[in-house]
């Protein structure tokens, strides 16, 4: 899957002697590409009852369960379409062109000259060890509880 996590950070630890909140995780905002287009914000909310107890759950577009009945076009199916319309609103200009190529060229000939080959990782992981490593030099922490039930499952079918 493709998506965009911004995780906000943690919880502030106040009243903690008043209310239990027991292990509260970091609220996110979720961004998928693909498969299952979706734009969902992970969160810590109180339960409909009685007593103070918090649990994870979401707000959620997922396109799918949103837009039910309507066919929602592929990427390139919309980029043709804007072709035959004339409209330019999707495209890059030549200037945002030759600008992307100046900051991304030497990227790509310092992994061509020191050799540096892509990780290997199993097929539906969550992607190679030294991804979490990065991420949490950064402050992301992965708690891997939280299981999002938004929309149509994705297949694991591979192409």
């Amino acid at each position: 899957k493709a998506e965009v996590r911004v995780q906000y950070k943690d919880v502030p630890d106040i009243k903690k002697d008043i209310f239990d909140f027991g292990n509260l995780k970091r609220n996110e905002l979720v961004m998928r590409v693909q498969p299952n287009e979706a734009v969902y914000v992970k969160l810590n909310a109180k339960t409909p009852k009685l007593e103070f107890e918090v649990e994870e759950t979401e707000l959620d577009l997922t396109y799918s369960s949103r837009y039910k009945g309507v066919r929602l076009p592929d990427a390139y199916e919309r980029l043709i379409l804007e072709v035959f319309l004339g409209s330019q609103l999707n495209f890059v200009r030549t200037d945002e062109l030759e600008l992307a190529w100046q900051i991304f060229t030497p990227f790509l000939q310092y992994l061509e000259n020191n050799s540096i080959k892509p990780e290997k990782y199993v097929f539906g992981s969550r992607g190679p060890e030294s991804a979490d490593v990065l991420m949490n030099t950064h402050g992301f922490v992965y708690t891997g509880t939280y299981k999002w039930e938004g929309g149509e499952q994705p297949s694991n079918n591979k192409l």
